[in-house]
């Protein structure tokens, strides 16, 4: 019998705010974070800060693709290491920031990479989004996107923690989403 992995997070960031500025969902994620147990592994990485490509689509072509180089990579094993998948997204324009999108893109390739049955080790991990708009409503198309992606792989869908963003620092007034995050990312039942 295999022994029981280790939790380990890798947790996306997605905003595209300047270097060095933390936005109202990153603060929302560091507080998910800082509450898990001492010992758990986190990763973090900033998309937007990366070198990813645009993904061309080569499904009805070649339909292979070879395995990934550079930020993409690390990235790809960033990923497969990783045990939960956490989104650490604002909401922009009623859906996903640019570049979690182009990484979203390319788990199309990374699908069909020969060898690397990326479907089959993605069904083992669970996925979870933490976001902030200005206004709930306009998350759900993105949140619901999140959760299909995690469908379509098998994931484990871990759900979305949500706070009131807007303008810098709107969430940390935002009572229940700190409530929520302090068991947000905690290992349930």
């Amino acid at each position: 019998m295999t022994p029981p992995t280790a939790a380990h997070y890798l947790f996306l960031t997605t905003s595209t705010r300047e270097p060095g500025h933390i936005g109202n969902t990153e603060w929302l994620a560091r507080q998910a974070a800082a509450a898990q147990p001492a010992g758990t592994l986190q990763t973090w990485h900033a998309l937007a800060q990366m070198q990813l490509p645009p993904f061309v689509d080569r499904r009805h072509t070649t339909g292979t693709y070879a395995p990934p180089e550079g930020d993409l990579k690390t990235l790809l094993d960033a990923t497969l290491a990783a045990t939960h998948i956490v989104f650490v997204s604002p909401v922009y324009w009623y859906s996903l920031p640019a570049p979690l999108k182009t990484y979203l893109d390319h788990w199309s390739a990374w699908l069909r990479v020969p060898g690397l049955a990326f479907k089959e080790q993605m069904s083992a991990k669970t996925l979870s989004l933490i976001a902030t708009s200005g206004d709930r409503a306009k998350a759900q198309p993105m949140i619901d996107s999140v959760a299909l992606c995690a469908q379509f792989l098998g994931m484990r869908w871990g759900g979305a923690l949500w706070g009131k963003g807007g303008a810098p620092g709107a969430v940390q007034a935002d009572t229940p989403a700190l409530e929520t995050a302090r068991t947000f990312l905690l290992p349930r039942g």
